[in-house]
């Protein structure tokens, strides 16, 4: 990989490194050059930090969560983790291989039909069953955010290609810090720190086998309301048939169509995030 190439497209004006492919993210905007030797790359740039000893604890924990992502039959394209120096300090940079912009999981939801998105919701379950059942091999916290945008449908298949930040190793108290370090907004890192637990709450979905489903679930029911009732049929047929184990809590949280709690949607809306109706 040519660093000096990736450094001088990251600090150039975004006409020249192209425009950002999404502005749905939390994180950042990930960009896909229009030409060059990235142009068949996502590049996702996160903010940098002073703790060095804080960054090679990122990018360990990045190399492992990748690593136990395909150990755990989740398919992911090839994802390479660097720290960048730029303009005097290392900043965390993502480079992905691209996937279709028509195999984006949330359009196609927002323009299939409802046979065909309950077969899209039926990919991106299998990667969630699969993970869940396969992720007692690692001995340590570990989670999952396996959101309708997180996905793309290739061949009829669930691609799953967010790594950022690494669910893995991290104490719950430790990622809810980090929700606010690395966020690209400055009012959530100005306001979060006086609603600390609230937001140390975010992920508590990202690491219950059961909540990852209902979560799926109640993103595809606020996308498209009138199909609620399909995708909660569909989540329930599927717990019963794929996620066994966790069977009461699930089912529980999909007797009506699951709503967010109303601080994330709340913060979503302070921040400016798009994604409304499933945010």
């Amino acid at each position: 990989m040519d660093l000096d190439a990736l450094r001088a497209l990251i600090v150039a004006d975004s006409a020249t490194r192209g425009q950002p492919i999404s502005k749905l993210g939390y994180f950042c905007a990930p960009f896909r050059p229009a030409s060059g030797p990235f142009a068949n790359k996502v590049i996702k740039v996160y903010r940098g930090l002073s703790d060095e000893t804080a960054l090679e604890r990122l990018a360990a924990c990045h190399d492992d969560y990748a690593a136990a992502l395909r150990t755990a039959g989740v398919p992911l394209p090839c994802t390479a983790f660097l720290l960048l120096p730029i303009e005097g300090r290392r900043v965390p940079v993502i480079v992905q291989d691209a996937l279709p912009n028509e195999a984006m999981m949330r359009p196609l939801m927002q323009s299939g039909t409802r046979d065909e998105t309950v077969a899209m919701m039926e990919a991106a379950g299998d990667v969630i069953a699969t993970f869940w059942n396969n992720a007692d091999q690692f001995k340590t916290r570990i989670g999952f955010h396996p959101s309708i945008r997180n996905f793309a449908i290739i061949d009829g298949n669930a691609v799953f290609f967010d790594t950022f930040p690494p669910l893995i190793h991290y104490s719950r108290a430790e990622m809810g810090k980090m929700l606010l370090q690395f966020s690209d907004k400055a009012l959530m890192r100005w306001v979060g720190p006086l609603v600390q637990a609230k937001v140390t709450g975010i992920q508590d979905e990202w690491y219950s086998p059961a909540e990852t489903l209902v979560g799926l679930v109640g993103s595809a029911c606020r996308l498209r309301p009138h199909d609620a009732g399909a995708y909660l049929e569909w989540g329930r047929d599927f717990t019963r048939r794929r996620m066994q184990r966790w069977e009461d809590e699930a089912l529980l949280g999909m007797v009506e169509p699951p709503r967010l709690p109303g601080y994330w949607t709340g913060f979503r809306k302070l921040l400016g995030l798009q994604g409304e109706p499933n945010v």
